[in-house]
């Protein structure tokens, strides 16, 4: 089973494409080189949300898409859900 996906070699995160309960010992797909990549999720994380696959400290940009998609806000570990209470557009944070 496949929990998340990752869609540029550069990318932080990974998209849930299940929902995905803290403890998951979870298994990816890279989908620009079709690398097979593996996360524990110490969260739950929703469909369609990100999957931190390293630690950030505030102000570290998050990449998603092979795009900026942010700064951090509050410190995220590897395995933490990354949404909008630790992560904003850089417009806005």
């Amino acid at each position: 089973m496949i929990h998340f996906l990752v869609h540029d070699k550069a990318d932080t995160v990974g998209v849930a494409v299940v929902d995905i309960t803290a403890g998951t010992q979870c298994a990816g797909r890279d989908l620009s080189s079709n690398e097979a990549l593996h996360a524990k999720a110490t969260q739950d994380i929703p469909l369609g949300h990100k999957l931190a696959l390293k630690d950030f400290s505030v102000g570290d940009t998050v990449i998603k898409y092979g795009n900026d998609i942010g700064k951090v806000v509050q410190p995220i570990k590897a395995g933490q859900h990354v949404h909008v209470h630790n992560l904003k557009t850089k417009r806005w944070a």
